[in-house]
C-alpha cells in the first residue's frame, strides 16, 4: 500500500502558481523550495486542491492495487457502495452493478446507506433524549476534521457517532463475521483517512475513478451484464438512507422516523457555507434544540471530489430523491441495531507568535512598511498581505510568493546592474525612443548633450543621438540580433551589440568605446588570446597530420622490406631441432 497521505504533490509537476493556496479553504498548503505540499495536521482532505490544480500536480493516493490483491486472499470481501453511485452510473441498474462487482471477486455488495440509516436512528434518539441541545452531524468526515482542527471549541457539539461508512462496516461485520474484509467505493477522498484510522473496520477506500479503472482492466461492462437472482444488495436493500448524498437528505431520513419540528433542522453544504454556519455557534441557545446537517461538498456527496460526472446537480438530486423508499407513511422510530458511538476529540493547531509586532516585522521584510503598501492583491494565494505575513511566520510560505515584492526586487537588481556596469546601455521602443539608459551611455553621447542625465534622455529619439540608428530599426523590424560589431562614432570606435528584448517592440544595446586606453588594452589582450588559440589549433592539426603521415610511411616501408627479403627456410630459426 502507498504509505503517503491521501493527497500528495508530485514535486516536478508543481508549477509554482499558488492556485491550491488560493482555493484551499483552510490554507493547509506549505510552499517550500517553490513547490506546494499538503500540511497534514491542517488538511481536511476535501480534495479541492486536486480538482483545481492546473498541472495535475496534486494526486490522490492509489489504493486500487491493494483492493485487487485483497479479493485474492482468503478473507471474504464485501463492498460498501456509496449511494451516490446512482448519479455516477446513471445507465446501470442495481443488479448490473452488483453483478459487475461480484465478477471482480468480491463476495457481496452492500449499500453504505444502510449505515446511514443506523446513524439516523441514533440521531433521532439523541434529539429525543437531549432536547434543547445544538447538535452537528458527524456524517461527513471532512466536516468533522474541519471542526476538530479549525473549530475545536465546537467538537463537543458533534454527535458522538461514527460516520455512515464506519457504521456500515460495523453492520457488515455484525452480519457476516468479524473476519471479513471491507472495501468502500465512492466519490470521497476523506474516506481514505477513515480507512487509515480505523483499519479494523475498513480495509480499503476506493474512488469511482478507481472502480472504472478496475472494471476496464478486467474488461467488464456493467451495462452488458444480465444479473442473476444472487446479484442483489446484501443483507438487504436500503430505504431512506439513500438520501444521504444530497444536502438535506440526512434530515429527511431522520424526520421519517421521528416527530420533530422543521425549525429544529438546518442544512449547509460547501466548506465556505459550513464555516459561516459555525461562526458564533458556540454561544447559541435554543429551547427546542437544533440539528445541523453539514456537508463539505456543495450540493452533497453527489458532487464529491472524485466524481467523474461533475455538474448537473438538479438532475443528480432528482435521481437520488426518486430512488429512496420510506418504510412507513407515518414516522416510526427505527430501533438502533448496535452501538456506533465514538468520541470526537478536538485537535487544536499549534499557533506561532502572531503578535502585531511580529506581523509588522515580517511585512517590512517584503517591503510592506505602511498600510498603503499592503496591496492585498491575492497573487500569493492569501486574501490579504497580513494573512500572507502570518503564513510566513508559520513557515508555510516563502517571500518569493509576493508578486509585487519580487517585481520591485527585480527592478532594483536590474537598475543597479545597469547603472553600475562600465559599458554603456540603452533600451529603445518600437518608435526608437529611449526607454532607459545609464550614465555610461550619457558619457558617450555627451558631445551633444553635455548636461543631459539618463532621466532627461528618456523619450528622446535614438535618431537624434546616434548616427547608426538604422541598426536599431533593423533589429526591431527583423527580430535578428546584431552582435560584436565595431562602428565609428565621431572620433571614437564603438564595439556594439544590439539585441531583442521584446520582439518588434523593445530592443537593447551595449556599447563600449574601444579607443579608450583601458579598453584598448583589454581588446589587445582578448585578440592576442584569440591568435594564440588559433595558432595552437593549427599546430595541433599539423602534428596530427605529420603523425598520421609518419605512420602510413612506416607501414609502406615495412611492406617493401618484407617483399624484397629472401624467404626463410623452415627450421632455420631456433639453432637446431629436437635431436
Amino acid at each position: 500500500m502507498d504509505k503517503r497521505m491521501p493527497i500528495y504533490t508530485e514535486k516536478h509537476e508543481c508549477q509554482d502558481c499558488y492556485k491550491c493556496v488560493r482555493h484551499c479553504p483552510v490554507k493547509a498548503i506549505r510552499v517550500q523550495d517553490a513547490y506546494a505540499t499538503i500540511v497534514p495536521e491542517m488538511c481536511v482532505f476535501c480534495g479541492g486542491c486536486v480538482s483545481i490544480c492546473p498541472n495535475a500536480a496534486k494526486h490522490v493516493r492509489n489504493d486500487l492495487a491493494r483492493a485487487r490483491q485483497l479479493v485474492k486472499l482468503p478473507p471474504r470481501v464485501y463492498v460498501s457502495l456509496a449511494p451516490s453511485w446512482l448519479t455516477e452510473f446513471p445507465g446501470i441498474a442495481a443488479g448490473q452493478m452488483v453483478a459487475a462487482l461480484r465478477r471482480l471477486g468480491v463476495t457481496g455488495v452492500s449499500e453504505t446507506a444502510l449505515g446511514a440509516q443506523q446513524v439516523s436512528a441514533h440521531v433521532a434518539r439523541s434529539l429525543a433524549e437531549q432536547p434543547g441541545r445544538v447538535l452537528i452531524s458527524s456524517a461527513c468526515p471532512t466536516v468533522v476534521a474541519f471542526i476538530q482542527k479549525h473549530r475545536p471549541q465546537l467538537a463537543g457539539a458533534v454527535t458522538g457517532l461514527m460516520s455512515p461508512l464506519l457504521a456500515h462496516c460495523r453492520l457488515l461485520r455484525h452480519h457476516f463475521g468479524a473476519e471479513i474484509a471491507t472495501v468502500f467505493i465512492g466519490p470521497c477522498i476523506a474516506k481514505k483517512i477513515e480507512a487509515d484510522e480505523q483499519p479494523e473496520l475498513l480495509d480499503v477506500a476506493l474512488t469511482f475513478e478507481d472502480l472504472r479503472l478496475w472494471l476496464a482492466a478486467e474488461r467488464i461492462d456493467p451495462e452488458t451484464l444480465v444479473p442473476g437472482e444472487e446479484d442483489r444488495f446484501v443483507p438487504t436493500a436500503a430505504e431512506e438512507g439513500v438520501l444521504y448524498p444530497v444536502d438535506g437528505g440526512m434530515i429527511a431520513g431522520i424526520q421519517a422516523h421521528c416527530r420533530i419540528d422543521d425549525a429544529a433542522f438546518m442544512s449547509f453544504s460547501g466548506l465556505g457555507a459550513v464555516a459561516g454556519a459555525l461562526d458564533g455557534l458556540a454561544g447559541l441557545h435554543t429551547e427546542q434544540g437544533l440539528f445541523l446537517e453539514l456537508l463539505a461538498c456543495e450540493g452533497g456527496c453527489i458532487n464529491g471530489p472524485k466524481v467523474t460526472r461533475p455538474g448537473n446537480t438538479v438532475v443528480k438530486r432528482h435521481r437520488v430523491l426518486s430512488s429512496a423508499h420510506f418504510p412507513e407513511a407515518q414516522p416510526v422510530p427505527r430501533r438502533p441495531e448496535f452501538e456506533i458511538g465514538r468520541r470526537i476529540e478536538p485537535l487544536p493547531l499549534s499557533q506561532p507568535d502572531l503578535s502585531e509586532t511580529r506581523i509588522t516585522e515580517v511585512l517590512r521584510s517584503i517591503g510592506k512598511r505602511t498600510p498603503e503598501d499592503e496591496l492585498n492583491c491575492g497573487g500569493c494565494g492569501y486574501d490579504s498581505c497580513r494573512e500572507f505575513g502570518k503564513a510566513l511566520i508559520a513557515q508555510r510560505a516563502e517571500r518569493a510568493m509576493c508578486v509585487s515584492w519580487m517585481r520591485q526586487l527585480a527592478f532594483k537588481k536590474a537598475n543597479v546592474l545597469m547603472h553600475k556596469m562600465p559599458s554603456a546601455v540603452v533600451i529603445v521602443d518600437s518608435d526608437l525612443r529611449v526607454l532607459e539608459c545609464n550614465e555610461a551611455f550619457v558619457a558617450i553621447i555627451n558631445h551633444h548633450h553635455a548636461t543631459a542625465t539618463p532621466a532627461e534622455l528618456e523619450g528622446v529619439s535614438i535618431e537624434a543621438l546616434l548616427p547608426f540608428h538604422s541598426l536599431f530599426a533593423s533589429v526591431l523590424k527583423n527580430d535578428m540580433d546584431i552582435l560584436d560589431r565595431d562602428v565609428r562614432f565621431l572620433d571614437t570606435i564603438l564595439h556594439l551589440s544590439i539585441f531583442t528584448i521584446d520582439p518588434h517592440a523593445v530592443a537593447g544595446a551595449i556599447l563600449q568605446d574601444i579607443t579608450r586606453p583601458a579598453v584598448q588594452k583589454e581588446q589587445v589582450i582578448r585578440r592576442a588570446r584569440e591568435v594564440i588559440q588559433k595558432n595552437l589549433a593549427t599546430v595541433q592539426k599539423i602534428a596530427y597530420l605529420l603523425g598520421e603521415n609518419a605512420a602510413e610511411s612506416e607501414v609502406t616501408l615495412n611492406s617493401i622490406i618484407e617483399s624484397f627479403s629472401p624467404a626463410k627456410i623452415d627450421g632455420e630459426e631456433g639453432g637446431g631441432g629436437n635431436g
